[in-house]
């Protein structure tokens, strides 16, 4: 079957044969990224035992991979809108393969983390184009439903990740957890090639802001590594100093590039909404919390509680069950009523569930330890997700959604890699002690109170800067006229991983 013409219009149906295989290439290359995330964190301190790794050598086994993805995520949806949605997706799945091979086999935790660097760079071409792909091929009357059944199984490929990445670092090796992603990569190459039409963006003309996602990218690098490296080597030695200093620079010559490019990665014309610049503000607190705890987490219930690999990450399943059961909802209640009140409280109640995890201790019993908490967190992120990213969404002008999601969604990335590399040693989390369980509890306690504080002032700052848009009284009207209101639909899974 040929693919669809360049300039066609969309066609496809979610009825037809080609439609679900469309449907299905996109879910399983999008469900790799979903699934590694989550699958390594728990895979942690069997690779800190092999590999002799420090606590930075873990954090840096995370950063390195959202350095790259966060960083480069805007420009890989840009290439695809002007090179081509299914080549840079193709290009992107067998990039992540690739560079997921290389993890498998690393030797020891310096290729790791070069490794995973790398495969972020594949993470951020793949991406955006799952869900671009989905938006330019399906007719517009299919559009819907076919994004909600991408979020519905990337929601089952995501609930089941933890099962099956805990039973291969149990019964076979943490290095599955990477090879698991070849066969799927093969799979998704051959169908993309076979059934997905190429479509791009024929008004995306302009030149490339390669320099302005350079100068991202460098500035995350330098502020991380001082960050990671400050606890143990010192803030005040000069390697740390040159770190931050160049990341500070890094940053404020990417907004100096922004302001002056005709064709900006981020259009920072878009902070001048108060509720745009207020709704990413709270985005990068709360997934700054979600990541700092989720990377946590996973070693305190192995190393102090003597979780197995598989029983620590299935443990945390009712947080994806409450976002997949609670999400829509959510989404219909602030269509309602504002996002005012949810993505105020929402935080704060993820802050409650934080601060109850804080009683996991050597003991560990799922029913009174671990589950009220995940339960409390997965309600309070329910309350927060679906508001946050429509509201991320619907308060940049309509012609800008697409940018406005992915600035979001590179929001809350850049959060979760910040919280990575500060929580820990703010905690006393350094060096060894993550494999001394009596060291990390105590570190581990610390580190929820910090994160439950940070995440309620989150929920304060949307209280006093995210309004309710303004409900128009009713006027009658003699003729009969129409005003459909279109607005994207909600995606539980992508607020879920960065928004």
């Amino acid at each position: 079957m040929p693919p669809a013409d360049t300039a066609a219009e969309p066609n496809l149906s979610l009825k037809t044969a080609r439609g679900r295989l469309v449907l299905i290439t996109t879910v399983l290359g999008s469900s790799m990224a979903f699934i590694d995330s989550t699958v390594v964190s728990v895979a942690q301190p069997t690779i800190g035992r092999e590999f002799h790794a420090d606590i930075a050598g873990l954090q840096w086994v995370s950063i390195g991979y959202l350095l790259t993805l966060s960083g480069l995520l805007l420009l890989g949806g840009a290439l695809g809108d002007r090179l081509g949605r299914r080549r840079i997706y193709v290009i992107g799945v067998s990039w992540f393969a690739v560079a997921s091979l290389l993890c498998a086999v690393s030797p020891n935790i310096t290729f790791l983390i070069v490794f995973r660097v790398i495969q972020g760079i594949g993470g951020a071409l793949l991406t955006p184009g799952s869900l671009a792909i989905l938006e330019a091929s399906f007719r517009k009357e299919d559009r819907s439903a076919a994004i909600g059944a991408w979020s519905g199984l990337g929601g089952v490929a995501t609930a089941f990740a933890p099962f099956l990445g805990g039973w291969l670092i149990s019964a076979v090796s943490w290095r599955f957890i990477f090879l698991i992603n070849l066969p799927i990569a093969i799979v998704v190459v051959v169908l993309s090639l076979r059934v997905v039409p190429e479509t791009h963006d024929e008004a995306e003309k302009g030149r490339l802001d390669y320099v302005g996602s350079a100068l991202a990218t460098l500035a995350l690098i330098g502020i991380s590594y001082g960050l990671v490296e400050g606890p143990a080597m010192g803030f005040g030695t000069p390697v740390v100093i040159v770190a931050i200093l160049g990341g500070v620079l890094a940053a404020v010559l990417f907004i100096a590039q922004e302001l002056r490019s005709p064709e900006p990665i981020v259009p920072l014309s878009l902070f001048r909404s108060k509720q745009f610049s207020a709704t990413n503000a709270v985005t990068l607190i709360v997934y700054a919390v979600l990541g700092g705890v989720f990377f946590l987490l996973p070693i305190e219930l192995q190393q102090v509680a003597h979780y197995s690999p598989i029983g620590a990450g299935a443990s945390l399943l009712p947080v994806t069950f409450m976002l997949l059961l609670l999400s829509a909802p959510s989404g219909r209640l602030a269509t309602r009523i504002g996002p005012r009140l949810q993505m105020s409280l929402g935080p704060i109640v993820v802050a409650a569930g934080v601060l109850l995890l804080g009683r996991v201790d050597s003991n560990g019993n799922y029913f009174t330890e671990v589950l009220p908490a995940a339960l409390m967190f997965g309600l309070g992120l329910a309350i927060t997700v679906a508001p946050l990213t429509s509201t991320a969404m619907s308060s940049a002008p309509p012609r800008r959604a697409g940018i406005a999601s992915a600035i979001n969604n590179t929001v809350a990335r850049t959060g979760s890699l910040l919280f990575v590399a500060i929580l820990p040693p703010l905690a006393g989390i350094t060096g060894a002690s993550y494999l001394h369980p009596s060291q990390f509890q105590t570190g581990f306690h610390e580190a929820t109170i910090i994160a439950a504080v940070v995440c309620a002032a989150g929920g304060v700052l949307a209280a006093f800067t995210i309004s309710n848009p303004r409900v128009a009284p009713p006027v009658e009207e003699k003729a009969d006229f129409s005003c459909p209101i279109n607005a994207p639909p909600l995606r539980a899974e992508e607020a879920a991983a960065g928004g």
